[in-house]
């Protein structure tokens, strides 16, 4: 059964077994916390009182510290092109919470042996299943009604994450300017959420460069459009897009 419900900013559709739909309460309260301890929208938020200097990194509680050191480390991992800090100094973890959340989400379906589950939250996706492959499509950036196209998952690949600018416009930061990207959207298919969305986040932001790079130092698979609408597949995603 799917169900849907509005979580951090976006939409979450999640497919449980009837047997196991006791369970989306759990799933509800891990995305609806992390929105809670993280946005920057929300006043009351760890991140908004951090951010207007009410309270300290070090006295936050140890889900943020945990989120900005794990960051941190991908910023090491990128060479700075995914970072936690915008360059006002403000932290940000917008980049890896909503990737964490629907990597808990999954984690607690498994401890519960859900046997098959699909999480897909704002178009980021994970998925466990007792069937392969699983097939999930990739919209088009030009146009949100429309899928550019589908692909598999399968074996250990059990996530997708997209980024870009055709949903939420130019949002991510190169530096010190926020502006247009070479690439409009990058989907990245990988083992994990987290992994998957990090590195989708850093090809945006580095362009063909961080492509090139990313692609030959993590195993994931790519598909990233640039302004002009040209299509860039790595052979891996090739391979797995649906016929």
């Amino acid at each position: 059964m799917r169900h849907v419900f509005e979580t951090m900013g976006t939409v979450a559709s999640i497919e449980l077994p009837e047997t196991v739909t006791t369970e989306l309460d759990t799933v509800r309260e891990i995305f609806t916390a992390a929105d809670q301890r993280f946005s920057l929208y929300a006043p009351e938020s760890e991140l908004s009182r951090i951010a207007s200097g009410t309270l300290t990194l070090a006295r936050a509680s140890s889900a943020v510290r945990e989120s900005y050191e794990r960051s941190i480390q991908w910023r090491i991992h990128t060479s700075g092109l995914f970072s936690p800090n915008r360059p006002d100094g403000v932290i940000d973890l917008n980049g890896i919470v909503k990737a964490e959340a629907i990597e808990r989400a999954g984690a607690h379906l498994d401890s519960v042996g859900c046997p098959s589950w699909t999480i897909n939250v704002g178009g980021d996706i994970l998925v466990r299943t007792d069937r392969a492959p699983w097939v999930t499509g990739i919209a088009d950036p030009s146009d949100d009604r429309s899928l550019i196209c589908s692909v598999v998952l399968a074996g250990s690949r059990r996530a997708v994450a997209t980024s870009g600018s055709a949903q939420r416009g130019d949002h991510i930061w190169r530096g010190c300017e926020l502006g247009p990207t070479h690439f409009v959207q990058v989907s990245v298919i990988a083992d994990d959420i987290v992994t998957a969305d990090v590195l989708a986040t850093a090809i945006v932001a580095g362009g063909q460069e961080a492509l090139d790079d990313v692609t030959g130092r993590w195993p994931i698979d790519v598909l990233a459009i640039d302004r002009g609408g040209a299509l860039m597949a790595t052979p891996g995603f090739r391979e797995a897009i649906a016929a």
